[in-house]
């Protein structure tokens, strides 16, 4: 490590350099050492000529975007490292496919290739560092750079991630322990979170989760409108959403989930408005007393660390209910497009012009959004143009659709975004809900439905807390489970009293978010498959804020809104719905179904689990994927969350079926340090 410190303190590092080739980088970095007096003039053609007859043989491009070039000559008098950082990645022949970005040219004397092994030993391990190599690509200077050695070496990048994965599931033992510990762990990064939101991709973040979370709110509410006899509607989802969302950005432990309605909740609210109505019991009162008890339980198990029982929710778990919120949005966005081809065979005031329009225009979002998001890997156009395109993608999408609607106006009117023209609920009744008017035996029997939509809210919170805490994420500032928890708790007692939709952890969106603030990088297999992985993730309360202060102001424009077709949502309801699937290894594996078994993948499952195992697997949990959209569906449905608490058993019980140890390697909660090759 010493050497690679004296390196930056002596000036050899080259940041951001211009090359096209390796060769290319070694004569800058050369040329460079030589103005610094590192070199003489006279050595640098022997010095070239030994790095091109290595170069030739092999190539010392070893992956991880690293080159590590070597050269011995007897005019050297001591071993230097010089470092370079290229202003593009170039290709190299790694084996892993990862364009070239860092080089670490070694030179010495003859007898210095020892001395230069453990040098080379510290360099493999900086470079497979997914935090140091986020770290050396923001690096304005030397002196970063060098503070990025200093923290990998000294245990602090590589190893904090590792101490703190799991850390809020650990079970205290105090009343409100949990709690505290979360307050604690997170409290040291609540000024960082909001300096590290203060950037261009922040901004990209924040415009693409307002539509993301505007749409929902209104398509939900819209549905919600329907359910409940038009007493909560889009308004008051849009109220809640930006309220909540704003408290919640505030104040929990992990800024990156985004609270929003979600189809569970829409049914549990809709079945309880049927119950309602059949029994002449008056909705409001009823549903203020529900939310209140289901508050104070909320409350006593983030108080108790129930949410450590999470620690029985594993990646089986998680990826069947991470599908099936992702489903929920596709089939939302075809369902609402198939229904308007429907009302146009019928005739029902939509030709087939508004109904091809309409598909084009969802189409469109879709694949404009997708396309853009992905240009950061293209090699069109300068960075910092590929960088804001990615970031704006889903943005500029529904900017670029909306124009075109605007444009065919005249000739092809379509249906707009169903926002309300002014402020004031659904239905015109107050906003605060009177709910000591309701009878004793209505508070009390309340507590029944109350322990239900309790199991609910817990575990969609607490699921989709831990997707996004996944180790694959690379998260660095804590996990917040019991904090979360209570403050969700507080936020549905205070919803309640008011009429408004309880709001809860909605997984696609807050993966979106998280997605949206992360650095990426490709690595191409031996198929020429390009594989993502996420080496870093801005972790901040700013995007939360600011999407949410957005929402809030939609309140104020409401009739702006109508500019938007209802078309361009659903495109975008099916991007995030796509997006969201992706890193879910379910539907990876559940791929291999239709895939030559030549070309499987060479993971660490693929290796040491039958594939016999491995289909099995995959087709428990496609059953209980099914077995939960049917629930979901059908009248049962208020028993919704219980099914997912019985998703925990089935799993235990695959290990009577199974071998433990191969069901341990599939259920995994990420894959070896040594794994190769990863999904996409």
């Amino acid at each position: 490590m010493r050497q690679l410190i004296k390196s930056c303190e002596s000036g050899y590092v080259f940041l951001d350099l211009e090359a096209k080739s390796l060769e290319q980088a070694c004569e800058g970095m050369i040329a460079g050492l030589v103005a610094k007096g590192a070199l003489t003039v006279d050595s640098v053609p022997a010095l070239l000529e030994k790095l091109r007859e290595r170069e030739a043989s092999v190539s010392t491009a070893i992956g991880s975007s690293l080159a590590v070039p070597h050269a011995y000559d007897a005019s050297i008098s001591e071993p230097t490292i010089a470092i370079a950082r290229l202003k593009r990645g170039i290709n190299a022949g790694a084996p892993d496919g990862t364009p070239t970005r860092f080089v670490f040219l070694l030179l010495g004397p003859s007898g210095a290739t020892e001395q230069h092994l453990d040098a080379l030993a510290n360099v493999a391990r900086l470079m497979s560092d997914n935090e140091f190599r986020y770290l050396a690509l923001e690096a304005r200077n030397a002196e970063q750079l060098q503070t990025a050695i200093e923290s990998c070496f000294g245990g602090e990048a590589a190893t904090h991630r590792h101490e703190s994965v799991g850390e809020g599931l650990r079970y205290t033992g105090k009343l409100f322990g949990g709690v505290v510990a979360d307050i604690k762990r997170r409290a040291a990064h609540y000024i960082a979170d909001f300096k590290d939101g203060l950037n261009g991709q922040a901004l990209g973040s924040t415009l693409f989760l307002f539509f993301a979370c505007l749409a929902p709110a209104i398509i939900f509410g819209g549905l919600m409108h329907g359910l409940t006899g038009g007493d909560i509607g889009a308004v008051e989802m849009i109220v809640a959403s930006a309220f909540c969302g704003l408290v919640y950005a505030m104040l929990a432990g992990q800024p990156l989930i985004i609270l929003g309605g979600t189809g569970p909740m829409l049914i549990f609210t809709g079945i309880l408005y049927d119950y309602c109505v059949k029994n002449d019991i008056v909705f409001l009162h009823a549903y203020a007393w529900v939310g209140l008890w289901t508050a104070l339980i909320l409350i006593i198990l983030a108080a108790t660390e129930a949410s450590c029982l999470m620690r029985y929710f594993t990646r089986f778990t998680d990826e069947i209910f991470a599908a099936l919120i992702s489903i929920i949005f596709i089939y939302q966005a075809v369902d609402k497009l198939l229904l308007i081809f429907e009302r146009a065979a019928a005739g029902d005031s939509i030709s087939y012009d508004v109904a091809l329009l309409s598909l084009l225009l969802a189409l469109g979002t879709y694949f404009v959004a997708a396309s853009l998001s992905n240009f950061r890997k293209s090699h069109l156009l300068v960075p910092v143009a590929r960088e804001f395109l990615a970031d704006f993608g889903p943005t500029l999408a529904i900017v670029a659709m909306s124009v075109i609607a605007f444009l065919s106006r005249d000739t092809i009117s379509l249906d707009p975004l169903p926002a309300p023209d002014h402020f004031q609920t659904s239905v015109g009744r107050p906003w605060f809900v009177s709910f000591l008017d309701a009878d004793l035996n209505l508070i009390l029997l309340a507590i029944i439905p109350a322990l239900l939509a309790a199991v609910l809210v817990f575990l969609d919170q607490n699921i989709t807390a831990r997707l996004v805490n996944s180790p694959d994420n690379n998260l660095h500032k804590g996990e917040s489970y019991h904090l979360d928890l209570a403050v969700v708790g507080v936020l549905v007692g205070v919803c309640s009293l008011f009429g408004l939709p309880w709001l809860v952890a909605a997984t696609v969106r807050s993966l979106n978010h998280l997605r949206s603030l992360a650095k990426t990088e490709d690595r191409i297999d031996s198929r020429g498959t390009a594989h993502t992985r996420i080496l870093h993730v801005r972790e901040n309360r700013v995007t939360g804020i600011a999407i949410h202060l957005l929402l809030g102001g939609t309140l104020l424009f409401l009739p702006l809104l109508e500019k938007i077709p209802l078309a361009v949502l659903f495109g975008l309801f099916l991007y995030m719905g796509v997006v969201s699937m992706r890193g879910n290894q379910f539907f990876e594996r559940l791929s291999l179904w239709f895939t030559d078994p030549a070309l499987y993948p060479r993971t660490h499952f693929m290796r040491h689990v039958p594939r016999k195992t491995i289909h099995g697997f995959t087709l428990v949990q496609a059953a209980c994927l099914g077995l939960l959209w049917f629930v979901k569906a059908s009248a049962f449905g208020i028993l919704f969350p219980l099914f997912i608490a019985v998703l925990v058993p089935i799993r235990f019980g695959l290990e009577r079926v199974f071998a433990s140890e191969h069901i341990a390697l599939l259920d995994a909660e990420e894959g070896p340090e040594e794994e190769s090759e990863t999904w996409s």
